[in-house]
């Protein structure tokens, strides 16, 4: 497979976005936001269907955040507590989710997602906080959509506007991705007041 080939990549996009757009729900550095934005880079130069790559998007993502979700809420979590890598991974996720400053639980999970580890740590947060199921799985959705047609915008207005090869739009657009994800991350960490309400929970739910 020639890596650098739009054409190459057409239909492999598909294959890759399910996984790795799951996988992005329980380890963050897994790079979703780039295979997401490349197929919209691809769809740039008619190699792929935007709006197929948006709704595998979707779909991956809610499926993952409903993963962590149940992992959480059913207290499954706390297996990992038995090594110190666990217990390092749960104190992260508390760290993260008390970092998401004054927004309600439903607003958090549909918009934190955009920022740096924020589907995570917000995906944790209300599983621990016993949000229901189905509010969260509407949340989830919705989050998810919004996401992927976000990502997929960022990698076709790239594409079409520089008329790089797809890989070198996809970087671009990964890169602004990054930077409009880090400054609301700023925004949101700056942010005094109440604290969250996903982490407002019984105090036995936060023992590690």
């Amino acid at each position: 497979m020639d890596f650098g080939n739009a054409e190459s990549w057409g239909d492999a996009i598909y294959l890759w976005i399910i996984p790795v757009v799951m996988g992005d729900a329980i380890f963050p550095p897994i790079p979703s936001e780039m295979v997401v934005i490349s197929g919209g880079a691809l769809s740039a130069v008619g190699r792929a269907n935007a709006l197929l790559v948006v709704l595998l998007a979707t779909a991956a993502s809610w499926l993952g955040d409903i993963l962590v979700f149940q992992l959480f809420k059913r207290r499954l979590s706390h297996a990992l507590d038995r090594w110190r890598w666990g217990r390092a991974f749960h104190r992260a996720v508390h760290t993260a989710i008390g970092k998401a400053g004054r927004s309600t639980t439903y607003g958090a999970i549909i918009g934190v997602r955009f920022i740096p580890g924020g589907r995570l740590a917000t995906t944790a947060g209300a599983g621990i906080a016993n949000v229901s199921t189905r509010g969260f799985s509407l949340c989830a959705a919705l989050g998810g959509l919004l996401w992927a047609v976000w990502s997929v915008g960022l990698g076709y207005a790239t594409g079409a506007a520089t008329g790089l090869p797809f890989w070198a739009s996809s970087l671009i657009g990964v890169g602004v991705g990054i930077l409009i994800g880090v400054i609301l991350g700023l925004i949101v960490t700056r942010r005094r007041g109440d604290r969250s309400p996903v982490v407002d929970g019984p105090e036995e739910e936060l023992d590690f």
